[in-house]
């Protein structure tokens, strides 16, 4: 399924391929912005791959979505997050604002202009816990203002807008949060940086922190209440998109593994690498790694729009487990392809290096942290019915 034989998985794989990885040492070198895969995925139109074509977009399916993220994250790992982020917003906006005329509005500008949305739900002084909020949306009249300080927003200096969760009202309890629309574009939107983003992997997303201070028109307020959007859309686009870039970042480090391995048996015909073991056995945990977020994307397609299911417990857990699980595999097979390669795997400057494979893979597990999702299933099960 991941390598869905569509055009835009295709062209995915192209601009990783051409231009992507022709960036990535550098733009993990130096912890910057990948301004060049970003440019050629808004040439491509790729950005709205997910808005309906009444509005302008691609159209495509969630299935065509985690191959675009799985194809850019064989080769720029920073890329294809800023890509899987991006379209965590993009389906938030398509999947809960199409019944709203601005929202349409939106989508189709989104479109024209290739617009990257970026996300502000974690804030200052709550831990981590997306599901609650500190900060409030302050209506006025036809128009509201916010203010968030935020730990992280991923590539916030670069997005043309951050969709932001807050309180409903000053009065609202933690949990009671909306989707802002902050719009950069009209200057009401301002990002005062409050920390910096030097971190081991997935250097490239620029994720500072900030002070985020916006003003704008109430129809920028996305009408449905986070809880809905968080369940239906945002947490299993999240894990769908996050496992499948890192699925695309073990495929690689086994390639170079097994790049290594034929270099062995080349040098030496007739005879085993004593590696080729190793190799059969990694390979065998990669296609449990594929295995398992593929058929965790199918289940999904099968019940997306199915509100009931999708805001039930046993999903929640099942999708939770799904980047746990994952993001565990990912150290463990990287890890392994490290071992086969050796030395030329440790080295930065080989070309079947794996260092930078292995920094990206420990952030899969600490970005958003496994013991919080743990934690967050631990309370769940204290109520949960096997359904």
């Amino acid at each position: 399924m991941l390598a869905v034989k569509s055009p835009l998985a295709a062209l995915a794989r192209t601009i990783g391929r051409d231009v992507a990885a022709a960036a990535a040492d550098d733009v993990d070198r130096n912890a910057r912005f990948p301004h060049e895969s970003i440019d050629a995925l808004k040439k491509a139109k790729l950005l709205t791959a997910y808005v309906p074509t009444e509005y302008g977009g691609l159209g495509c399916s969630i299935e065509e979505i985690a191959a675009i993220c799985f194809e850019l994250g064989q080769h720029c790992a920073s890329s294809a997050m800023v890509f899987a982020m991006h379209q965590i917003q993009v389906g938030c906006v398509v999947r809960h604002g199409a019944a709203h005329e601005p929202f349409r509005a939106y989508m189709r500008e989104m479109v024209e202009k290739q617009l990257l949305l970026a996300s502000a739900t974690t804030e200052l002084g709550i831990g981590g816990d997306v599901r609650s909020s500190l900060c409030f949306v302050d209506r006025r009249g036809d128009s509201f203002h916010l203010e968030k300080n935020t730990p992280v927003i991923s590539y916030g200096d670069y997005a043309d807008a951050v969709l932001a969760t807050a309180r409903r009202t000053a009065e609202s309890p933690a949990n009671d949060q909306l989707i802002v629309v902050c719009r950069k574009d009209d200057g009401k939107t301002t990002l005062a940086q409050q920390s910096t983003w030097d971190t081991l992997g997935f250097r490239g997303t620029c994720s500072n922190g900030y002070k985020l201070t916006a003003d704008g028109s109430a129809t920028q307020i996305l009408p449905t209440s986070y809880g809905e959007i968080s369940a239906q859309t945002m947490l299993p686009f999240s894990h769908i998109v996050w496992t499948s870039l890192w699925l695309g970042i073990a495929t690689d480090a086994v390639n170079r593994a097994r790049s290594s391995v034929r270099a062995a048996a080349r040098a030496k015909p007739g005879t085993q690498p004593p590696a080729a073991m190793r190799l059969a056995e990694v390979f065998a945990q990669l296609a449990v790694m594929r295995a398992y977020v593929e058929d965790t994307i199918r289940s999904f397609s099968q019940v997306m729009n199915d509100a009931e299911a999708m805001s039930s417990l046993g999903y929640a857990l099942r999708m939770n487990m799904l980047k746990v699980n994952i993001s565990r595999m990912l150290i463990d097979v990287v890890g392994a392809a490290l071992t086969i390669c050796g030395i030329q795997g440790y080295k930065n400057d080989s070309k079947i290096s794996v260092a930078r494979h292995l920094r990206d893979a420990h952030g899969a597990e600490l970005m958003v942290a496994n013991d919080r999702i743990l934690s967050a299933n631990a309370s769940m099960l204290l109520v949960y019915k096997d359904e």
